[in-house]
């Protein structure tokens, strides 16, 4: 849950320091601009789509879905929360591409720790392939702080009923990294930057909402402790935001070497994680596929719900 406006930040939880970013003029995010597109299931908007936020290069700009919420209202992203500015909503984002920092915030540095440096990149969104209410397909381009390129992506979001559950709607995001054709482009973290703790965030990443820290589990493993790190198929959040609704969150998508990173005590967020404990590569001229997967239910979801649940993200759309 964001920290109250105005108030002090916490203190330097896992995910990145939640410390605030020097000076550089006003938040702005752009979100209440009309052409942002929005996602609909069955005629109920679920998301709108952030395309090319305003923000500070500290706070890591890239296009990013907030609000999600549930078919009956209920809120389940955050976006520029006081306790980590960069965090927004449901998005893209990695903290070491090519010593480049997508994430925003301070950068981890080995034997140092971490500490604000002027190596902060944006992802662009560069051209519409497909728009539609329950479809945004696009064009986006990763690039450093000189605008070069690092690598190039095509991104599919879809929103779709889930049959057999009239609570809850699934989102699809798939996504086509390519490395540039004479070089190869590594993907790295806080943990593979020497931070301990299973700090290895960076992906697709989820800011969740919550009146208090949620419960995480998958179908064997229960709370943050032994669900962060883990390569289980699924992975369940389930919260209450601040207005009460109850809401449960199933995650899918690992793919070969990714695993989830977790927090629920010091904020809710659930990350398919690219380079959790190894960085990872995009081979020279390569794609590095990814389809990342979350059912949004409203009401508190027990195991074999989610796990319910879960199935029918493993079925193909239609």
């Amino acid at each position: 849950m964001s920290a109250p406006a105005g108030g002090p930040a916490a203190s330097a939880p896992a995910g990145g320091p939640a410390v605030s970013a020097p000076a550089g003029g006003p938040v702005a995010d752009g979100s209440d601009r009309p052409d942002d597109p929005r996602l609909h299931v069955e005629g109920v908007e679920v998301a709108r789509y952030v395309l090319a936020p305003d923000l500070d290069a500290k706070h890591g700009p890239r296009p990013y879905l907030h609000p999600v919420r549930t078919l009956a209202g209920v809120p389940v992203t955050d976006a520029l929360p006081d306790d980590h500015v960069w965090h927004l909503g449901a998005s893209l984002a990695v903290q070491d591409v090519d010593g480049t920092n997508l994430w925003g915030g301070r950068t981890y540095v080995r034997d140092v720790g971490y500490t604000w440096r002027d190596d902060h990149g944006r992802i662009a969104h560069t051209g519409w392939e497909h728009r539609s209410p329950d479809r945004l397909d696009h064009r986006l381009q990763w690039r450093d702080r000189h605008g070069e390129v690092l690598l190039t992506e095509r991104r599919r979001l879809t929103a779709s009923a889930v049959p057999g559950h009239p609570d809850a709607w699934r989102l699809d995001v798939h996504s086509i990294l390519t490395a540039p054709p004479d070089r190869d482009v590594h993907l790295g973290s806080p943990a593979t930057n020497g931070r301990p703790g299973g700090a290895g965030y960076g992906g697709f990443f989820w800011r969740a909402v919550a009146a208090e820290p949620p419960h995480a589990f998958t179908a064997t493993l229960d709370g943050e402790e032994t669900v962060n790190g883990c390569a289980e198929q699924w992975v369940a959040l389930r919260g209450r935001a601040p207005d009460g609704g109850a809401y449960t969150l199933v995650f899918a998508g690992l793919g070969p070497g990714d695993r989830w990173f977790v927090r629920t005590t010091m904020y809710p967020g659930v990350c398919v994680a690219f380079a959790f404990e190894e960085p990872a590569r995009v081979p020279a001229g390569v794609d590095r596929h990814g389809g990342y997967r979350v059912g949004v239910a409203d009401g508190a979801l027990d195991r074999n719900a989610a796990a319910a649940l879960a199935a029918t993200l493993a079925e193909p759309l239609p």
